[in-house]
């Protein structure tokens, strides 16, 4: 009987303790609505940008929209509208990339409207709720 309640209280305590870097993430928006976050290692950075867009930019079809870029091994640019599969960009041109926003941690998932991101230590997925998205790496890139 001891063992047992010992077991349950120390599963209770277990619980409790923050669990490091799982899960969803909160990342702040700024002040017209767009999210930025780049993975720890600091070479693809991404940013969310609302339907309708800011007082700056407009995405393409009206969005939301979300672009991730990769800076290295070479500069690429992904962007992921609401419907129709993503698109690469492999020669943006330069681009700022990866400025000091929010990281999202390895194993922290983030999602806004219809898209939703997973960092890893193998690299960043996005989806959209349409089924399209990419995988991007410092080795590999792939849309869908």
């Amino acid at each position: 009987m001891f063992a047992r309640a010992f077991s349950v209280a120390m599963l209770a305590t277990f619980a409790l303790l923050p669990q490091a870097h799982a899960g969803s993430q909160t990342i702040p928006a700024n002040a017209e609505g767009q999210f930025e976050f780049n993975t720890p290692s600091g070479n693809i950075g991404c940013i969310y940008t609302p339907k309708g867009g800011t007082s700056t930019y407009q995405p393409q079809d009206g969005g939301p929209e979300l672009s991730c870029s990769r800076v290295e091994p070479s500069y690429i640019t992904i962007i992921l509208g609401p419907q129709g599969p993503a698109t690469l960009i492999k020669n943006p041109g330069e681009q700022g990339c990866c400025s000091d926003a929010a990281k999202l941690s390895y194993g922290s998932s983030w999602s806004e409207g219809p898209f939703s991101c997973k960092s890893s230590t193998k690299g960043l997925t996005c989806t959209g709720s349409n089924g399209h998205g990419f995988f991007v790496s410092k080795a590999k890139v792939t849309v869908k």
